[in-house]
């Protein structure tokens, strides 16, 4: 009587599975909620909180929220090249955005800031022409145009009082300029740092020139009234959480279709604005917003080859 050999089995790898096709899905669709409800939240404090307030607590709290994975990931020391890059981004993007769209929406209601902001790609495409040696065709000229006639009719329809509407509209187009400068910067800044180092270090800069516009952070902070709760609410879900989300829907959904679902935002912001707050945009609004986009999409043509 033999004794049996041991069946020998190879070691294999661990195999990956994908997802399941609704997760990623999901989680851009959870995104662009939580980005939608930032405006909404932004327009109902606006006359409550300062503008320097706003920006300078919801920038903290998503700083805190991300440090665990900061440490966790570790740190990569930038070079010189990119301190400067990280400045720009974080002053630019996450500062004076966050001055100026908080300013803005004391002017113009939620609705109108999203579509507002949906010009920045066209900043963004007209930017990397001088920045990236990227090609100037007859799209990217014809989509500018368009967009900007665009915001000229959201600013022509946005209130009964021109001024206020003028003023808001000016100062929601700086911001959209400084998400362009931010998403310029981190195009070159993401070649070598982990994302989250990016963001992490932006959001600490923008808070820094946030600040001295907070005098009123401290009083805020000390009573806990829903001011607080609301700045909270921002730091955590729309900024720190929304990152992570989308950063999950882009590894695993085609980029291209992923960042045409971000044209629902101002849609999203307005139904939002509608059943919270009850505030809807002016039509004339409307027909701005929908001339934005169709430039977006225009300056995203290529032209024919050969």
């Amino acid at each position: 009587m033999t004794t049996p050999q041991p069946v020998l089995v190879e070691p294999t790898a661990p195999v990956r599975t994908a997802p399941p096709a609704w997760l990623p899905v999901a989680a851009g669709g959870v995104t662009l909620v939580m980005w939608a409800s930032a405006f909404v939240v932004i327009r109902h404090v606006a006359h409550d909180v300062s503008p320097g307030a706003l920006g300078a607590g919801r920038l903290l709290v998503a700083a805190l929220v991300v440090l665990p994975l900061v440490l966790r990931r570790g740190w990569v020391a930038p070079t010189r090249r990119e301190w400067t890059l990280l400045s720009l981004g974080g002053v630019g993007w996450f500062g004076i955005y966050n001055l100026a769209l908080n300013a803005g929406e004391r002017h113009v209601d939620a609705g109108t800031a999203a579509m507002i902001i949906q010009i920045g790609p066209v900043i963004v495409a007209l930017l990397a022409v001088p920045l990236f040696g990227e090609r100037m065709h007859a799209w990217l000229i014809a989509g500018m145009l368009v967009g900007f006639a665009g915001v000229a009719v959201i600013a022509r329809g946005s209130t009964s009082d021109a001024g206020a509407s003028v003023l808001g509209v000016v100062l929601v187009l700086v911001a959209a300029a400084m998400y362009a400068v931010g998403v310029l910067t981190q195009k070159v800044l993401l070649r070598r740092l982990p994302s989250v180092q990016v963001v992490f270090v932006s959001f600490l800069m923008g808070a820094v020139i946030c600040l001295p516009f907070a005098s009123d952070l401290p009083s805020i902070v000390a009573d806990g009234g829903s001011e607080l709760w609301w700045i909270v609410y921002l730091g955590v879900l729309p900024t720190a959480v929304a990152f992570t989300t989308w950063a999950y829907a882009l590894t695993h959904t085609d980029a291209g279709a992923l960042s045409l679902t971000t044209f629902l935002v101002p849609g999203i912001a307005t139904l939002i604005a509608w059943f919270t707050i009850d505030e809807v945009p002016p039509s004339l609004t409307f027909v701005g917003g929908a001339l934005a986009i169709v430039g977006v999409l225009m300056t995203r043509r290529r032209p024919k080859s050969g």
